[in-house]
């Protein structure tokens, strides 16, 4: 009677030299490197919270709030003008989308969009805020990046 083959599969090579993938965080729109708290002339804490306020800032007061901290902190922090470039990109695309919903109330299609806008606005200004907060580069998934 002939001899049955062995039904376990041949062992894989298993080469414990070579390192698991590392996952790298998705390059920044202007340097290539997202940058870092603690990085510039702010300490690690103050980049964090200028950063958060820069997103903070554009729930309640549009673009300006944005524009105020970046110009004010740009010079002094890496991580503060990334994320004060990147909330007043975004505040600006908002701002023109609630005016421009806002004048098309009249033919109705703005009661739609003007909540819309209204509603993205605040959940990702909430979401940038507290990623800032966190010292993570935030960026925003519907932004048209015109200050780079």
């Amino acid at each position: 009677m002939p001899e049955e083959p062995d039904p376990t599969p041949p062992p894989m090579d298993d080469d414990a030299s070579t390192p698991p993938p590392v996952d790298s965080p998705p390059p920044s729109f202007d340097s290539g490197v997202l940058a870092a708290p603690g990085q510039g002339k702010l300490s690690e804490k103050d980049d964090k919270t200028f950063g958060m306020l820069a997103h903070l800032l554009g729930i309640f007061t549009g673009f300006v709030g944005p524009l105020v901290i970046w110009l004010i902190k740009k010079e002094e922090s890496p991580f503060v003008d990334d994320q004060g470039k990147e909330a007043l990109n975004f505040q600006i695309w908002m701002t023109l989308g609630i005016w421009i919903s806002w004048f098309l109330t009249g033919v109705l299609i703005g009661c739609i969009t003007l909540p819309a806008f209204a509603i993205i606005s605040l959940v990702f200004g909430i979401l940038g805020t507290m990623k800032a907060n966190e010292g993570i580069a935030y960026r925003y998934p519907v932004n048209i990046r015109i200050i780079t």
